[in-house]
């Protein structure tokens, strides 16, 4: 009689593990006002995408545009007296060489000079940071996203120091899903991979959403954290999924 007969080799078959976890935003800035003023503007809608750099809020420049012609003329005036003290210490020179001028006047006079020097690099300075703070005036986006509602409104007054931001930017895509699993699962997990019992690869996660309907897009387990959360005694993956729709928004329950 003949018989069939199946060839027995070892393959791999993937761990499966349901957690639970919360979505968290990939970005988050929170956009603040680097100088004092009032709100003349806003300029973006809310709830709409924005591109890093774009400017957001007008503050009222005009106190800090004066400040930057003051100091461009302040600039102006320590350029034309360095000059003047450079023409002098340069006549001096060789004089003394001759000793038609004492050397502690042609000391004097070059020291001048140089003290002139310093006050141009002075005005310059005071230019340059009279310049900034005019730019600072246009607060604009530090990173691309959706930004939120915005908490102050035109003319509401705004300092430099406040702790309430402007508004809130959050960049989607990709999104962050933070996952909570019992550290004991994971000290078992480490120790069968410690054994050869199995063999460490890049996990892929999958999302079932709040209504139970699932997420098609899969992701990659980014890092674990190393310390053991004592209140729930478990430990925070986190891993990474694509969101061009936007369809995972911060804070979502998912599993």
């Amino acid at each position: 009689p003949e018989v069939g007969y199946v060839v027995v080799q070892p393959g791999t078959a993937p761990l499966v593990t349901e957690l639970t976890g919360r979505t968290a935003a990939y970005q988050t800035s929170e956009v603040r006002p680097q100088v004092s003023g009032l709100i003349r503007q806003r300029l973006f809608t809310e709830g709409s995408f924005v591109r890093a750099g774009q400017t957001l809020y007008q503050i009222d420049p005009s106190l800090y545009r004066a400040p930057g012609d003051q100091a461009q003329a302040n600039l102006a005036s320590a350029q034309a007296a360095a000059a003047a003290a450079q023409v002098k210490a340069d006549r001096f020179k060789p004089l003394a060489e001759i000793e038609a001028v004492s050397k502690q006047d042609y000391t004097d006079a070059l020291a001048q000079a140089r003290q002139a020097q310093a006050s141009v690099a002075q005005a310059r300075a005071a230019l340059a940071t009279a310049r900034i703070n005019l730019r600072f005036t246009r607060v604009p986006a530090p990173i691309s996203g959706r930004i939120g509602r915005s908490l102050f409104t035109q003319g509401a007054l705004v300092t430099s120091n406040q702790t309430e931001p402007l508004a809130v930017i959050q960049r989607l895509d990709p999104i962050y899903v933070d996952i909570k699993q019992s550290a004991a699962e994971l000290l078992a997990l480490r120790r069968t991979l410690a054994q050869g019992g199995a063999m460490p690869t890049q996990a892929v996660v999958r999302l079932k959403l709040e209504d139970g309907s699932d997420y098609g897009m899969t992701g990659t387990v980014e890092f674990t954290e190393v310390t053991v959360d004592e209140a729930t005694g478990t430990v925070t993956l986190r891993a990474r999924f694509p969101n061009p729709q936007n369809l995972l928004l911060p804070g979502m329950f998912v599993r």
